[in-house]
């Protein structure tokens, strides 16, 4: 699903691929984190301005899993608030491989 935003001069979408990529990022700046690889692995819905994500996360050998989880969340809640204005019910984390 994309995000639709009316502006002065016409509508912003940003799409669904957008939004996986930024979620992406979002992950990627967590020490010990990173999506597993592959479409599926990730999944963003958003309705009426509201967003629900679902990670699938490898997490590095050693890292302390709920922390990472934690920090994952936070990370992802910041970037879909700050970069799409979108209002982030939950972040659903799912520690699939350690590596």
């Amino acid at each position: 699903m994309s995000v639709v935003i009316d502006a002065e001069r016409g509508t912003v979408t940003i799409t669904a691929g957008t939004l996986a990529s930024l979620v992406t990022a979002a992950v990627e700046r967590v020490d010990g984190a990173r999506v597993r690889r592959g479409r599926r692995h990730l999944d963003v819905e958003v309705e009426d301005g509201h967003a629900r994500v679902a990670v699938e996360l490898v997490a590095r050998y050693g890292t302390i899993l709920p922390e990472v989880a934690r920090a994952v969340q936070e990370q992802v809640t910041d970037a879909l608030t700050t970069m799409c204005g979108v209002v982030v019910d939950a972040v659903d984390i799912e520690v699939e491989e350690v590596e």
